[in-house]
């Protein structure tokens, strides 16, 4: 069953009315070959749970990381992952393809 924006954004309330701090993470920008749009989010909550899909699975583990450090410190980051990024190709990514995502705290 695929996740819908609906149910990521529905998962992201739920948290949060649990008293969980909460990240989102969205597709913002896009070149070349990409797993996934403009616009998909992740939402990743202080423990590390997430639901949605920024990378098809290729960058996911970094963008958790990197949400967890957003959610602790409350200030957004612009990620970027890319074939000729070294993180990228930790996180492998070899689609190709570029992509911006910003992680913002939702309060």
């Amino acid at each position: 069953m695929l996740t819908t924006d609906e149910d990521i954004l529905a998962k992201a309330e739920d948290w949060r009315k649990e008293g969980k701090a909460v990240a989102i993470a969205t597709v913002v920008d896009t070149w070349g070959s990409a797993p996934r749009p403009v616009g998909s989010h992740l939402v990743i909550d202080e423990d590390g749970n997430f639901l949605g899909s920024v990378s098809g699975g290729c960058v996911e583990g970094e963008v958790v990381t990197e949400a967890l450090d957003v959610i602790e410190a409350g200030k957004p980051k612009m990620l970027e992952f890319g074939v000729a990024d070294e993180t990228a190709w930790r996180a492998g990514l070899s689609c190709g393809g570029r992509i911006a995502v910003y992680v913002e705290k939702v309060d």
